[in-house]
């Protein structure tokens, strides 16, 4: 299974983006899948999770900014991001899992200019 990523820029604080991840196969709907990023000099984290059933969670630097959904027919996975600041410059990676191991795409960058 590949992911690709699509949908970084630059953008203006207070702006939005949305991200699309587009999987080989039809691993979101089984699996889940989530959005990680790395900013410069950062280790990557955790932005939005949602599992198999539709569960999400976010972490707290986003809550009430971005949301991420799914389109299991497009085997596509999405992060709308809305009031975007310069905390949230990085490169925005999307994975999922297969048989206990991550699959990473190869991630987009989104810069934010205050």
């Amino acid at each position: 299974v590949q992911l690709v990523e699509s949908g970084g820029s630059l953008v203006q604080a207070g702006g939005s983006l949305r991200l699309s991840c587009t999987a080989s196969g039809s691993i979101f709907s089984i699996s889940g899948g989530g959005w990680y990023r790395q900013a410069p000099g950062k280790q990557r984290e955790m932005v939005a999770v949602v599992n198999s059933g539709g569960y999400t969670n976010y972490a707290d630097p986003v809550k009430g900014r971005f949301t991420i959904s799914r389109d299991n027919d497009k085997n596509n996975l999405y992060l709308q991001m809305n009031s975007l600041n310069a905390e949230d410059t990085a490169v925005y990676y999307c994975a999922s899992w297969v048989v206990g191991r991550t699959i990473w795409g190869q991630g987009t960058q989104v810069t934010v200019s205050s």
